[in-house]
């Protein structure tokens, strides 16, 4: 009974220790492959990295019908790879040490698991060395030894004495450097802000394209202009002379002219509309008015228009009827007026009809002024000495 019992505790013993074996064996994480066209150094137990960072090892090389297939075990502590990430064959070091390294494009899913395959297509491999050391020879062979040659001496002329002064730059760029270290935050700061403008430049790109455009116009049309311009300024100060003397012979009656006028143009503000159909009539009045008399006697015709439309006689009662043939003296009916409203379709008339300026503005409160000078010359009405 008691062998029986032992049997049963070793067999016990037993299959745990096979499955704990079986489970150190097992390689943990998932499997997956890399398709390439050639292993570009790479070699089995070669690191595989995720964002720089440790993420599997290469188990081993095998050839396939368009290159080489690597087989790549992923740690399970590894996050999780899109599986549209780039398999770049990289060096670690100038010994040619070279990794596997997985970029994804994003974050976004789906991932990597067992049995993925990235394609060839999405994986880059390092130069070789043979193409190196090709383009390498190309490049020295491409260099005309005499031209190089004129080079070196061009540089030995112009370092040559120079220690001192090189010497000096350096120091100089070591503080520069320094004082950029201890301004990392506003340069950062900066940088971060410069995003923000350069966005709203580039928002404002066609706005800008046209300010440049219009500018570019600008300036040649002054190109075309430049004898006009030219002329102008050789005239300027013939023609700024006058001026000079009546600001020197006016003096501070100028000051008081422009200071009434504010109230003038204050009255015209209001009746821009009255103004404006004075300076669109006025012109065709003058036109023809010459026309009406050219040799002394009228040329003009003359249309009598009765009841089209009725004349205004609403506010003309309290006015007496005369004979035509009385004309003694009478005093004027001061109450008379014509009082159709102004939108009657009757002949309205009268003043009061009139159309009216707008509410004139009323100017706000001066600030403090200083009493100055009233300017007496050119140079004084512009602001400039003497």
């Amino acid at each position: 009974m008691r062998l029986r019992i032992q049997l049963a505790i070793f067999l016990v013993i037993a299959l745990v220790g096979i499955i704990g074996l079986y489970r150190f064996l097992q390689t943990p994480g998932y499997q997956m492959s890399v398709q390439l066209s050639d292993s570009g150094g790479v070699f089995p137990n070669a690191e595989v990295s995720y964002r720089g960072v440790a993420v599997g090892r290469v188990n081993a090389l095998k050839l396939s019908a368009t290159g080489v297939r690597a087989q790549l075990t992923i740690d399970d502590s590894a996050p999780p790879i899109p599986a549209s990430a780039k398999a770049v064959v990289a060096n670690r070091s100038a010994v040619g040490e070279q990794y596997l390294d997985l970029e994804p494009a994003d974050d976004k899913g789906p991932y990597l698991h067992e049995g993925s395959v990235i394609p060839q297509d999405r994986t880059s491999l390092p130069p070789s060395p043979d193409e190196v050391l090709s383009n390498l020879d190309a490049l020295v062979r491409s260099v005309p030894t005499d031209k190089l040659k004129v080079v070196v001496d061009e540089l030995d002329k112009t370092f040559t004495g120079t220690g001192p002064d090189l010497q000096k730059l350096l120091d100089a760029s070591s503080d520069l450097t320094t004082e950029a270290a201890k301004n990392l935050p506003q340069t950062k700061s900066l940088l971060a802000n410069g995003k923000t403008v350069l966005d709203t430049q580039n928002r404002d790109a066609a706005d800008i394209t046209s300010f440049a455009t219009s500018l570019n116009q600008i300036a040649g049309q002054l190109k075309a202009s430049d004898p006009d311009i030219r002329s102008l300024i050789a005239i300027a100060p013939q023609a700024a002379q006058p001026v000079d003397d009546v600001l020197r012979s006016s003096g501070r009656n100028l000051s008081v002219v422009l200071a009434n006028l504010y109230t003038t143009t204050a009255i015209a503000e209001t009746r821009t509309a009255g103004l404006e159909e004075l300076l669109v009539a006025y012109p065709v009045i003058t036109a023809f008015t010459p026309g009406l008399s050219p040799d002394g006697t009228g040329h003009l015709g003359l249309i009598l228009n009765f009841f089209n439309p009725f004349p205004c006689t609403k506010g003309y009662e309290t006015t007496k009827e005369r004979p035509a043939d009385n004309t003694t003296p009478v005093a004027a009916n001061g109450q008379a007026y014509c009082a159709e409203p102004p939108n009657s379709p009757i002949d309205v008339r009268g003043s009061q009809n009139v159309p009216r300026g707008d509410t004139p503005r009323l100017p706000g409160a001066l600030g403090a002024t200083q009493s100055t000078p009233s300017p007496t010359n050119m140079a004084q009405l512009l602001g400039l000495p003497g």
